[in-house]
């Protein structure tokens, strides 16, 4: 063997004889920090050292109170605090629904009965019901319940996919009751650390079981019906497509899919295609963009369950701050698959008035027996050019096309968390949604808003209960929207919508010179109006949740508030990347232009009323007011005599 092998080898066998003593000489003693080049070189190993206590906070939400790194190594974001009260109190009706089944009745702190849930069954029903329970229970015994931080042994099993702290864990096993374990898992092993000492800090290590893996693989590992999860929550750093095709599989025969999306840029229509290859789905810029967006997630949730023979029943959706949130039960019916072609359906949107008609993917229809038939749904509803003005229209899609929530689950949240307000810090805000979700029209999808029919035709804008009015005089319903503070959700056809605005118009007339006769708002004036609208206020327009003066749409909780740099190993402190992000803003923009030099730019320019012989403002003028020199005809010089009182400037004879 030459000196050039023998080298290389000595080495590589001194170095793998060395590893094991190092290690024995590393147990039980703190690793020391990197080396700075190392660091810079990007060769530093990949395990985080745990942070000191001075680099920590404690943060106190709900019944749970966490520990997290000031630097921005496991992400947390207390706006989201909506979010995890209102999972907090969805889970919990689940949990009454599901035990109730099991005849286990659930105890919540402060609220002052048990209270019985029977699903679907009217009074007589649910009469018979209680006294068939009343039967079966031997005199003495007392129903069986399930109270907040024990084990329900038929209880549901829980897993949060994307833990991070483990707050929204901690606090499932300390408000939720009826729950049976929690899996907490994050891929972070600096994130699962954390996990760990929040878990004994709070005490409810019987319940909690932190876990590191990869959520998709996690959930693949359990598709099993005897070992899948009866609520799976999935709240990531943008995107949760990745994970949407384990989540469908890991849940339970009517088990809670719970799902956020924060990456509302591409859902809102910015990125068309990049929702599509998320999503299934083309996404457009609409004023209903957020309501769309839920109606996207749906559809990707039920594209990706039936291609297992599963379906998904949404029972509540939520357009919230800069996210969207789903709650959806998966189950498993080759028959009710059949049925979702005709739940999905096109968007056809006008370019120029923004008028949309929807188009479903497929048909369904009674047969004789009592069967239903599916076929193909027959289109398109809109001709090449728009019918109100003339511009073409955008195709978007497909979206869900059926109802956003279930009202009669919604009604129970709602009516649990009215009885309890001091339960959730954020109990003013949900009851507000959920009470506009309640008055929300379940069989209309999408809607317009005021500002866009009246910037459409360039008119002042009517009162939202001026425009309710008309509609309700017209005989149409109409609602609002939890998603658009402005929103007008209404049974009513476009036509009857644009000929109420054009009534309004004959009130509020707009000045027709200025319109370009091939504006949207020229060609929808220039229309009579058909039906006659009458804008006296009725006393149903204004909805129940105004009237009383909820907290429907929420300020800005604090300054800056809103999506948070996404967590790094190491990561700088938050206010640190608060700071690179101010320090980004506008950089696209050209910098503001200094005084001095922009007069001296506008010098550069002739004044056209010193040629007409009409400026007035001499020296003051910022314009030139002397001729260059013409280059190409000397011959022929172009004089121009100034104006009265004005002197000469140079070169001007």
């Amino acid at each position: 063997m030459s000196r050039a092998r023998i080298v290389p080898w000595l080495r590589l066998t001194l170095r793998s004889a060395c590893n094991p003593y190092r290690a024995r000489c590393m147990e039980g003693q703190p690793q020391g920090l990197p080396n700075p080049a190392e660091m810079e070189n990007g060769t530093a190993p990949r395990e985080e050292e745990p942070a000191s206590e001075a680099q920590e906070t404690t943060v106190t939400e709900g019944a749970a109170k966490i520990a997290f790194p000031s630097s921005n190594e496991v992400f947390y974001n207390p706006v989201q605090e909506f979010n995890r009260d209102l999972t907090c109190a969805v889970i919990t009706e689940f949990a009454r629904v599901q035990l109730a089944a099991k005849g286990i009745q659930i105890k919540v702190p402060g609220e002052k009965d048990v209270q019985k849930v029977v699903v679907d069954l009217s009074e007589q029903e649910e009469e018979k019901a209680e006294l068939k329970e009343g039967a079966n229970l031997a005199p003495g015994d007392q129903p069986r319940t399930a109270a907040v931080g024990e084990i329900c042994e038929e209880g549901l099993r829980v897993l949060e996919g994307l833990a991070a702290s483990g707050l929204r864990s901690i606090r499932f096993a300390q408000e939720v009751p009826g729950l049976h374990s929690v899996v907490a898992n994050d891929a972070s092993a600096r994130a699962v650390d954390l996990m760990c000492r929040n878990v004994q800090l709070n005490s409810v290590a019987h319940l909690v079981h932190p876990r590191q893996a990869d959520a998709r693989m996690l959930m693949y590992q359990h598709q099993k019906a005897s070992e899948r999860f009866d609520v799976i929550d999935l709240d990531p750093y943008g995107s949760p497509a990745p994970f949407l095709d384990a989540a469908v599989q890991a849940v339970s025969e009517g088990g809670l899919l719970c799902v956020t999306c924060t990456d509302m840029a591409v859902l809102a229509g910015n990125s068309g295609e990049t929702c599509y290859s998320k999503y299934g789905a083309m996404a457009l810029k609409s004023r209903a963009c957020h309501e769309m967006a839920l109606r996207i997630v749906l559809h990707s949730l039920d594209l990706r369950a039936n291609c297992y023979q599963r379906f998904v029943v949404p029972l509540l959706s939520v357009s919230a701050d800069f996210y969207v949130r789903v709650f959806v039960r998966v189950f498993t019916g080759q028959a009710k698959v059949k049925a979702s072609a005709s739940k999905q359906a096109l968007v056809f949107q006008c370019v120029g008035c923004g008028t949309f008609h929807l188009q479903r993917l497929g048909k369904a229809s009674g047969a004789s027996g009592g069967r239903v038939k599916f076929s193909a749904a027959c289109g398109p509803p809109v001709a090449p050019e728009c019918e109100h003005c003339g511009q073409r229209h955008q195709l978007g899609g497909p979206l869900w096309a059926e109802p956003l929530h279930d009202l009669d689950f919604v009604g129970r949240v709602l009516e649990a968390v009215s009885a309890n307000p001091g339960r959730f810090h954020t109990s003013e805000r949900i009851r507000g949604v959920l009470s506009v979700i309640t008055e929300e029209l379940p069989d209309v999808p999408l809607y317009y808003t005021l500002d866009q029919l009246s910037s459409t035709i360039r008119c002042s804008t009517p009162s939202l209960l001026q425009l309710r009015s008309a509609l309700l005089h017209a005989g149409f319903r109409v609602s609002l929207s939890h998603a658009c503070k402005n929103a007008v959700k209404t049974d009513a056809p476009s036509s009857a919508l644009w000929d109420i605005m054009r009534c309004w118009e004959k009130e509020c007339p707009v000045k027709r010179e200025r319109l370009s006769e091939t504006s949207p708002a020229f060609r929808i004036l220039s229309v009579e109006p058909r039906l006659q609208a009458n804008f006296t206020i009725r006393d149903d327009a204004n909805p129940s949740s105004r009237q009383r003066g909820l907290k429907r749409f929420q300020a800005n909780p604090e300054a800056n508030w809103g999506p948070r740099p996404r967590a790094r190993p190491g990561g700088k402190a938050a206010g640190e990347a608060m700071e690179r992000r101010r320090l980004h803003q506008n950089k696209r923009k050209e910098p503001a232009e200094d005084p001095v030099q922009r007069a001296a730019r506008l010098k550069t320019f002739p004044c056209k009323r010193f040629k007409e012989g009409t400026c007035q403002r001499g020296d003051q003028c910022c314009y030139a007011h002397s001729s260059p020199a013409p280059e190409d005809h000397p011959e022929t010089p172009y004089q121009n005599p100034p104006g009265p009182g004005v002197a000469a400037g140079p070169g001007v004879d």
